[in-house]
């Protein structure tokens, strides 16, 4: 089965810095792969790419098949939950689902299946911008899935929400994962390497690709290296 995503020598400058300096990487449904790296590795930068709002210096990105630099036809099987608030802040969480729907040029046939999912009942009246973290993040959510995409790019999904937030979203993640979805989610927290199928540690301009316990004991041997050079500089 080809890849739903597959990157090659991606290189991406900010200025003079180098942020991305050759990735490549492949990603196929029913994979989940989550980006780790620490604030200003490049990760957002990657997520942008790979969702088509930001071009890229040089190398190769196709999604679905197409060169995301010649054709964008794959935005229309792209779900994408930003870092930052980006609903209509001056419309409702039931006005977002229908106006995003249009927008994708989904209808409206989805919208009380994911309201249903994503337990949405009762803030549907509610301004957006008065919504805690986390029943915005599932409105969020239920707005990137209502065309039923094929590919979810998420940056920093779950961070500093509620547990039912955290749990709903990770079980429609799951789902789509399970129902041949390739997701990729952009992350800060080690904690999180676990509920991916891979991890992409971004670390100086490059990615590494490690399976979650792999990362996570990476992460533990860094810590205890750092602890042990704190307590001999102590000593």
């Amino acid at each position: 089965m080809a890849p739903l995503v597959k990157v090659n020598s991606l290189k991406q400058n900010i200025g003079r810095k180098i942020v991305l300096d050759g990735l490549s990487f492949e990603l196929s449904g029913g994979e989940c792969l989550g980006l780790f790296g620490d604030r200003g590795s490049g990760k957002t930068t990657l997520l942008h790419i790979l969702a088509g709002i930001d071009r890229f210096k040089s190398g190769s990105v196709e999604i679905l098949g197409s060169d995301i630099k010649k054709s964008e036809a794959f935005k229309k099987q792209l779900g994408l939950i930003t870092q930052e608030r980006s609903l209509f802040r001056d419309l409702r969480a039931y006005e977002n689902l229908e106006f995003i729907a249009v927008l994708k040029g989904a209808g409206t046939e989805n919208i009380t299946a994911l309201v249903e999912r994503f337990e949405l009942n009762d803030i549907l009246g509610e301004p957006v911008n008065t919504l805690n973290a986390g029943i915005y993040q599932r409105l969020s959510m239920a707005c990137a899935l209502l065309n039923q995409p094929r590919i979810l790019i998420a940056d920093d999904l779950i961070n500093d929400i509620d547990p039912r937030s955290r749990y709903i979203i990770l079980r429609e993640l799951n789902s789509f994962i399970s129902g041949g979805g390739a997701c990729v989610w952009g992350f800060s927290r080690i904690e999180f390497c676990r509920m991916t199928s891979r991890v992409g540690w971004l670390e100086h301009g490059t990615l590494a690709l490690y399976s979650p316990q792999e990362a996570q004991e990476m992460w533990d041997d860094r810590l205890s290296l750092i602890e042990q050079q704190s307590g001999e500089k102590d000593a």
